[in-house]
């Protein structure tokens, strides 16, 4: 029987090769791709002058969610794991599987600050106040109303606002003439169980009060947690932008390929939380908000980049240290796109969103195919990078 040695190098360098006006180019087209995915989906759905159709939307917002989800497996679950448990390192932290036990205490961690936010009304109830624009949404409405249209019911004047709230106008008790009497009534489901079954299946409300209904007991809770997502997802997905721009800007021979790759996901990724962003329901006092966040996207991994050609001499992607503060963040924030993707992206927009329950199957079909298209995508982008 013939034995094989397997001989591992461990360096502290890098493969800086030069080439540093094709780096510096990085810089910029990466950084427009960002820019562009992240703030495209905000223009179209909140620009008067833009007249991007609703299926084009709802196409982009939810291949964004498969994108942001297979970023959370492939792009840095993997390379966590080949980090932390890589031959060349020493110490305690060889002796744990510690990437899974960084994604379990983040995933606990994320889920525990979502719900202090929703219990304690972090971010403050804006009933009056919320500025919301999700073409998507209005496809799925739209296509409900068409479908769901009795042409020979004159009797009652329905109307159905954006929040999902029904209008119907009733006559007087005397049916005379006068002043109509205007209720507001909650919109059937079409799911069996008890309007105050909070249970799912059947009936029940949205994840955590995620109900669009502008109810005062649900609004504060919907609120905070909408926004207590948003800013985890912003937060994971900065973490890894700064992580690809330092590791391009020290490459060596891949970087020709890896530049290419990481123009499309960065792009792709933006789109995922630029459609987040612009879904959500803002305050209209803080309209500049989406816009800020997609842009401190926009600019992370240009200036990561720029860093990395700044200490492009010491800059040790290699070192014990480096692999293991790189291993750590990219488990944080593979922990922190798991959660949002499977809680707040699949189980919020498929099961428990009022729209797409109610909405016909072909509806149903086609976001979820729309979702595996972007985690395709993003699977294959990395066998690359």
């Amino acid at each position: 029987m013939s034995a094989f040695n397997v001989t591992v190098e461990c360096g502290g360098g890098n493969d800086y090769d030069g080439r540093m006006g094709l780096r510096i180019s990085s810089i910029f087209v990466i950084g427009f791709g960002s820019m562009l995915g992240a703030l495209l989906p905000i223009a179209a759905a909140r620009s008067q002058r833009m007249h991007v159709p609703p299926v084009a939307f709802f196409i982009a917002k939810y291949f964004g969610s498969g994108v942001i989800i297979a970023t959370a497996f492939i792009h840095l679950l993997a390379p966590a794991n080949d980090n932390l448990s890589s031959p060349c390192l020493t110490g305690a932290i060889t002796q744990y599987s510690w990437v899974e036990g960084i994604v379990l205490m983040t995933i606990f961690v994320m889920f525990f600050i979502e719900l202090m936010a929703a219990r304690y009304d972090v971010f403050g109830s804006h009933s009056h106040d919320l500025e919301s624009a999700d073409p998507s949404r209005d496809l799925m409405r739209n296509a409900e109303k068409e479908e769901n249209s009795d042409p020979s019911d004159s009797s009652l004047e329905d109307d159905t606002n954006r929040n999902g709230i029904t209008r119907v106008a009733t006559l007087g008790s005397d049916n005379e003439a006068g002043p109509s009497k205007v209720s507001l009534t909650r919109p059937r489901s079409g799911v069996p169980g008890r309007e105050d079954d909070l249970s799912y299946p059947p009936g029940g409300q949205d994840h955590l009060a995620h109900s669009r209904h502008h109810e005062d007991d649900t609004e504060a809770d919907y609120f905070a947690a909408q926004m207590t997502a948003i800013f985890i997802l912003e937060f994971g997905v900065i973490f890894h932008s700064v992580f690809i721009g330092l590791t391009l800007a020290v490459t060596g021979a891949e970087f020709t390929v890896l530049y290419i790759v990481l123009v499309f996901h960065q792009t792709f990724e933006g789109l995922g939380l630029g459609s987040r962003l612009a879904t959500a329901d803002w305050p209209r006092s803080k309209w500049w908000l989406p816009w800020t966040l997609a842009t401190a996207y926009g600019f992370t991994t240009p200036i990561a980049i720029a860093i990395g050609l700044g200490v492009r001499t010491t800059f040790m992607p290699g070192s014990q240290r480096t692999m293991i503060v790189n291993g750590v963040f990219d488990s944080i924030s593979a922990g922190i796109l798991i959660y949002t993707g499977l809680v707040e992206l699949m189980a919020h927009e498929f099961m428990f969103n009022q729209e797409m329950r109610k909405s016909s199957i072909k509806m149903m079909l086609s976001a979820f195919f729309c979702m595996c298209v972007g985690a395709g995508l993003m699977a294959l982008l990395g066998k690359w990078a």
